[in-house]
């Protein structure tokens, strides 16, 4: 074990050590998505087959993160600290390398394996190092890495893309990664209550780890491109995913020494928040995905102009998080918790009654709120719901809060994929009935395109059928933009119906100040 040093370290510096590396982590969890094409034709692969990039990553990481606690335990903080860095960074070099695609996927594998830890490891840290009220300050700091990253990943990774090559994704990870180590190693130490424990290793919770998580990510993963359950492979991993989880569930509840001690959510904060953050990351991500696509599929939009339009929401994020951090110790942080969930609901609201007339200011206000609702949803939960843990369980408990909003990501990016486009098939019957050919409205407007085709030169035959696929389209893009708008409702109505569980959380006294037992 490497104990704490007699002269106190500055926490602001242990903060700078721990969140080089996270960011990085989180950033790399989107940087991909838009450097997809360029991935596939590169290695001479589909794009389908290049998406494995990303379902490789997420699983891994998936899989390592509930385990980050007991790793911990075992090996030492610093010592699996400074493991995930130092391996993160390796496979995202050799990544840059990757002649092909098994040879990248098997690197991202690596790379979301050391990653997973980061997260939870960053957050056990910075609650470990600043005194109960100033963890609020140090929530917002760790809360700029986690929000304000994914929102950075595709426009980063477009501009690295288009400038230079998809490979410099990667390649920039290695001096920040380097940067980490070093200061991970002067300034991040396991503090002395902290003892590695020599106990048993429970490969059965382990193996069912492996299986349920992993099947879980995959099918979440898969599911909206293979149609869910009418295909076999789905049915099968959500099979075994179910096998998996509830296996694990009964394991860890019955063994001496679980790989995952679930016996924190008996802390009644706890389990409140981290139920309210696995939807906090299910709407967060959700959103995340479906405002670019809107922009990009319906809008017109370039990936740089749907980047840039989408900033306002990182940059409030950005400037309102310190501002948060500071008033969660003056402020009863529930309090500050019904407001960020009532300003995000409202974005979410706002945004649901766009049309396809909707111009670039039109989206600053809604995102702009939304960004700060986030600011006050991530700095007073993550406060609120660590708060009642004592410090040396605070790995364990760190861990499965970052999963659960992880879980939460996964499931609300298909939901929302998969609930805008069975909307989008509503929609189309349903304004399909009022495009009939015996309406007056639908002759009127086909004979005016028909009109216009043949003055373009095209004979009778052609022109009514460009006319006949241009009202097609125009119905598309409308039951398009009507069910995007359903699920922004959706959204909206979720973060509303978390307001009345905020009565079921304690108001925050610094019981993980000390060690209990």
């Amino acid at each position: 074990m490497n104990p704490r040093p007699e002269r106190e370290i500055n926490p602001w510096l242990i903060a700078i050590a721990v969140m080089s590396s996270t960011f990085m982590e989180v950033l790399d969890t989107t940087v991909v998505n838009v450097s997809l094409p360029h991935i596939a034709g590169s290695l001479s692969a589909s794009t389908d087959e290049a998406t494995w990039t990303l379902t490789s990553y997420l699983v891994a990481n998936a899989i390592i993160l509930p385990m980050t606690g007991w790793l911990a335990g075992r090996f030492g903080r610093k010592r699996l600290l400074l493991a995930a860095v130092t391996g993160f960074t390796t496979a995202s070099f050799f990544c840059g390398l990757a002649p092909s695609l098994g040879f990248l996927i098997i690197f991202r594998i690596i790379q979301g394996a050391c990653g997973g830890g980061l997260q939870p490891l960053s957050q056990a840290v910075l609650l470990e190092s600043f005194p109960a009220e100033k963890r609020g300050q140090a929530m917002a700091f760790w809360a700029l890495g986690i929000v304000v990253a994914p929102m950075l990943g595709p426009v980063a990774g477009g501009w690295l893309t288009d400038n230079y090559s998809w490979r410099w994704i990667f390649y920039i990870n290695v001096p920040i990664g380097v940067l980490a180590i070093l200061l991970t190693q002067a300034f991040v130490f396991d503090p002395p209550y902290l003892r590695r424990e020599r106990t048993g290793i429970d490969y059965w919770g382990i193996g069912l780890l492996v299986l349920g998580m992993g099947s879980l990510q995959i099918m979440l993963d898969k599911g909206q491109e293979e149609d869910w359950f009418g295909s076999r492979l789905i049915f099968a991993l959500a099979i075994l995913g179910a096998v998996g989880l509830i296996g694990l569930l009964i394991r860890e509840l019955t063994t001496d020494h679980p790989v995952i001690d679930l016996s924190v959510f008996r802390y009644r904060s706890y389990a409140v928040g981290t139920f309210l953050m696995t939807i906090v990351g299910f709407v967060l991500y959700g959103s995340t995905v479906l405002l670019p696509l809107l922009m990009q599929e319906l809008l017109g939009y370039t990936a740089t102009h749907a980047g840039v339009t989408n900033l306002p929401r990182g940059l409030a994020s950005f400037l309102f998080m310190p501002v948060v951090g500071f008033l969660t110790g003056k402020v009863d942080a529930r309090k500050l918790l019904a407001v960020g969930l009532l300003f995000t609901a409202g974005a979410m609201f706002r945004v649901s009654f766009f049309s396809l007339d909707v111009g670039f200011w039109n989206f600053w206000w809604p995102l702009t709120l939304q960004g700060a609702g986030l600011g006050l949803i991530f700095v007073p939960l993550t406060t609120v719901t660590n708060d009642p843990i004592p410090r040396e369980r605070m790995g364990n408990a760190t861990s499965l809060f970052n999963l659960m909003r992880n879980i939460g990501a996964s499931v609300g990016i298909s939901t929302v994929e998969t609930v805008q486009f069975r909307r989008m098939q509503a929609h189309i019957g349903y304004l399909g009935q009022h495009v009939a050919g015996t309406s007056l409205r639908t002759q009127e407007v086909l004979n005016g395109l028909r009109q216009s085709f043949l003055l373009k030169g095209a004979d009778m035959v052609t022109a009514t059928r460009q006319a006949q696929g241009v009202i097609w389209g125009r119905l598309q893009q409308q039951a398009a933009m009507l069910s995007y708008n359903d699920v922004f409702r959706l959204l909206g109505v979720m973060f509303m119906i978390l307001l009345p569980l905020l009565l079921l959380m304690q108001k925050p006294q610094g019981k993980g100040e000390s060690p209990a037992h």
